[in-house]
């Protein structure tokens, strides 16, 4: 996909103001991935590649592997974006002590209370899409009808209605939970056309996997469920949840479930290994083929991927499918593999992103930045000039410091670049200086203005 200029583009202030404390403090930015998009080209080829098989009735599932500050939840974000921009749903949510993919205690069913809390539309999105999902389906069944002859008075308009509906249902039925989860959905259309809050409420709890028991379920639906959504079955709801969005005219739903480290973390081994068979079954679904209309993509470190110990390689069965071939040699890329490993940003593609930081804090405090581009190759190579900065330095430490530099120079108008800059290198060498003799650590290689292809 190509990249936009964003120079000379106008941010909405509310949305400028939040992507650049985002950037500021080195978290994600939930809205203006895009205005900071640099590099990952291929990577975001690759996983628009996977809705478009999404959009044909497959699955897809990813692994984006990268180091802590490499731009997998940016790059998330990012693909979130364009997702909800060509009609698809979204939901996501980030794996903690609490949320596991699998667990005792609520802590699986959390996980998808999460994505239904954050469940996204192009109408809706920054969450809680629900309510509108099934509001805009009912409508355009509504408008579908009227165009058909039948007018809302009509005595036979409810019951054509209910026929529609039930059809679309009816195929879910089949499917491993459906008949219970097609019942609530037929309870909250009733509920919506009679107006009645209460139940629809009811119904939005179960859909949400709210209740704890099918006692309390059954008392506030008032009606017969055989089941309830918890820790063993919530990912065969998000299953007909993918089912049922396309059958609303949607493209598909993507799931992204990020800080997957946290399951490398769990102490106890069968727990974890617990994790990694959910973690098996939902590989295994997307590419055989019974998941149609989902894609996962689910975000981790190398340490989450490759520990032989705990890591998702400690599981044969996922070492077996994830691990690279032996023909894949560095140097040569490969996206079409499950797993994505995000490579550092080129120097070209650092100094880039700088830039358009730059650009973007101008716009924002309408303020002209007194600093040059020769100036901000100055910067770039104090932060290469690390040991081993070459390879491991990533976007989000680069930014965080590039911040704090302009908006020192900002608030002190005798403050110079020099001054800021020249104080940070003097400490560094006075650190060296006193530390004991030893072999120089190897450094990057100077970056100049003619080495960057601008």
């Amino acid at each position: 996909m190509p990249e936009q200029t964003h120079d000379t583009v106008r941010v909405p202030k509310r949305i400028l103001t939040s992507l650049l404390a985002s950037v500021s403090a080195g978290v994600v930015p939930r809205a203006g991935a895009p205005y900071i998009a640099i590099g990952r080209t291929d990577e975001i080829a690759a996983l628009l590649g996977d809705l478009e098989a999404v959009n044909d009735g497959g699955g897809s599932m990813r692994f984006l592997i990268g180091r802590y500050g490499s731009g997998k939840s940016f790059l998330m974000q990012l693909i979130r974006g364009y997702a909800l921009e060509r009609d698809f749903i979204t939901a996501d949510a980030d794996l903690s002590p609490e949320r596991r993919l699998y667990g005792s205690g609520g802590s699986g069913v959390a996980t998808y209370r999460e994505l239904m809390k954050n469940l996204a539309s192009k109408a809706s999105p920054d969450g809680g899409a629900m309510p509108r999902l099934i509001a805009r389906w009912i409508g355009e069944l509504q408008t579908e009808l009227g165009a058909e002859g039948l007018s809302p008075e009509d005595e036979r308009f409810r019951s054509a209605l209910g026929a529609k509906i039930n059809a679309v249902l009816r195929e879910m039925e089949f499917l491993v939970g459906g008949f219970d989860f097609a019942s609530v959905v037929t309870a909250y259309y009733r509920a919506y056309l009679d107006g009645d809050d209460t139940r629809m409420s009811a119904c939005l709890r179960w859909l949400r996997g709210e209740y704890s028991t099918k006692t309390e379920a059954r008392a506030a639906l008032g009606m017969p469920v055989s089941t309830i959504i918890d820790d063993d079955n919530w990912y065969d709801y998000l299953k007909l949840w993918a089912s049922l969005v396309r059958q609303m005219g949607y493209r598909g739903l993507v799931v992204f479930i990020d800080e997957c480290v946290n399951l490398y973390k769990i102490t106890h081994r069968v727990s974890r290994e617990n994790n990694y068979e959910k973690i098996l079954a939902m590989f295994n679904d997307t590419l055989q083929g019974r998941a149609p209309g989902l894609a996962l993509i689910l975000g981790g470190t190398p340490q989450f991927l490759e520990d032989s110990r705990r890591g998702l390689f400690s599981y044969e069965a996922l070492r077996s499918r994830l691990c690279d071939s032996r023909f894949a040699l560095d140097g040569f890329k490969n996206l079409i593999g499950p797993v994505i490993r995000l490579r550092r940003l080129s120097n070209d593609e650092l100094f880039a992103l700088i830039k358009r930081i730059t650009g973007l804090y101008a716009q924002n405090y309408n303020w002209t930045p007194r600093i040059t581009e020769d100036e901000m190759v100055q910067f770039m190579n104090l932060c290469l000039d690390r040991a081993g900065a070459d390879a491991m330095i990533t976007p989000r430490e680069m930014l965080r410091d590039y911040m704090t530099v302009l908006n020192i120079l900002m608030q002190n108008e005798n403050a110079r670049f020099a001054d800021i800059v020249g104080t940070v290198t003097l400490a560094a060498h006075t650190d060296s200086a006193e530390a004991e003799e030893a072999p120089p650590a190897p450094t990057a290689a100077t970056v100049t203005m003619d080495d960057l292809e601008f």
